[in-house]
């Protein structure tokens, strides 16, 4: 429906006149004729006050269909770092009442989305966090008052083992192998807790249950052996399983991605740079992640090598800009912050 036609609808809803509507809005009532007529059209600026008056959303005055909203709503906290309080709240709304739809896809992508929206939430808060927990604890390094709420915010290491092992994790991602035992993703993330937590019985047989499934990717399975073997500090062990992989797939992005992952682990550094220059070089795929070129600036920045770390968020503009097409994005600010940030410790 076009936007005039829409307008008048609600105003008829609403039991206003033109004139009382164009009172309510401080114009003249000859310029809702000319909406309504789509002669004009009203000011951008105009919509917010108007889906007030109509008490709907600014997506109702354009009847935008259940994809059209979805896809609204995710475009938009990829381009912002932080809603302002009564979008959210709308974007909040709508997609709890899209949870019990009939629609299954609908309900699959609102429950996609509305996590998405409190984890965007969550983080835009997680800044602010950091950045008062941080100048808290510079007033008084000796209290324990915010290193807490440092911690949780930018996910420090904790001490505590009580604190820090990954059983809730493991507890969840076993429930769901046994409820999909098809499924690989699910083992992954099994393996990848009960290997964070030194667990290496349990992860051998989680792998030799994820080898015997089609899907499996061998590459993998294989990368899942050498850590393993690193969970049980079998270091030598580990080192022949990528060397191995390395020497049989030369040029394959993920082995040796996953080969720097290996070696950024061991503080092998300028092996891990080496191994992520190749992978970046080696992706076929287009546009390319960034994951590589991520690595390589970590490393340069805790080498202390700032010149390079800002080059390298130098290169990851530019694969947002020309192969991405990100002009504005929430990615692209937050890759021009971090180069900026490392410019300035040069």
């Amino acid at each position: 429906m076009e936007l005039g036609k829409k307008i008048r609808q609600l105003r008829f809803k609403a039991g206003l006149t033109q004139e009382q509507l164009a009172e309510r809005m401080g114009i003249g009532a000859q310029s809702v004729s000319k909406w309504e007529n789509a002669v004009s059209m009203p000011d951008i600026a105009s919509l917010p006050l108007l889906a007030e008056i109509f008490g709907v959303s600014i997506d109702d005055l354009f009847d935008l269909s259940t994809e059209q909203r979805f896809n609204r709503i995710e475009n938009r906290m990829d381009a912002e770092e932080e809603l302002p309080p009564d979008v959210f709240r709308e974007y909040e709304d709508y997609l709890k009442s899209q949870l019990s739809g009939e629609t299954e896809s609908y309900k699959k992508r609102a429950t996609e989305l509305i996590a998405y929206l409190y984890w965007h939430r969550m983080n835009a808060n997680a800044q602010k966090v950091r950045r008062y927990a941080k100048d808290a604890i510079r007033l008084s390094p000796g209290e324990k008052g915010c290193q807490w709420m440092l911690n949780m915010a930018e996910n420090h290491f904790i001490w505590d083992w009580n604190l820090s092992n990954h059983s809730k994790a493991i507890a969840f991602y076993r429930e769901l192998v046994e409820a999909n035992p098809e499924s690989t993703l699910p083992y992954a993330y099994l393996l990848d807790n009960l290997i964070a937590d030194h667990r290496a019985d349990e992860a051998e047989q989680v792998l030799d249950r994820l080898c015997g499934l089609e899907g499996a990717n061998p590459i993998t399975t294989r990368v899942y052996r050498a850590y393993i073997a690193l969970a049980r500090f079998d270091e030598p062990t580990a080192d022949a399983i990528l060397d191995e992989l390395i020497t049989n797939h030369p040029d394959d992005s993920i082995c040796l991605f996953e080969a720097a992952q290996y070696h950024a682990m061991k503080c092998d550094y300028s092996e891990a740079i080496a191994l992520y220059e190749r992978s970046f070089e080696n992706e076929k795929r287009r546009p390319r992640f960034q994951d590589e070129l991520h690595g390589i600036a970590e490393i340069y920045e805790i080498m202390g090598d700032y010149r390079n770390a800002a080059a390298t968020y130098d290169r990851i503009i530019a694969l947002l800009r020309d192969e991405w097409g990100m002009t504005e994005e929430t990615t692209l600010k937050i890759a021009e912050k971090e180069k900026a940030r490392l410019l300035g410790k040069r």
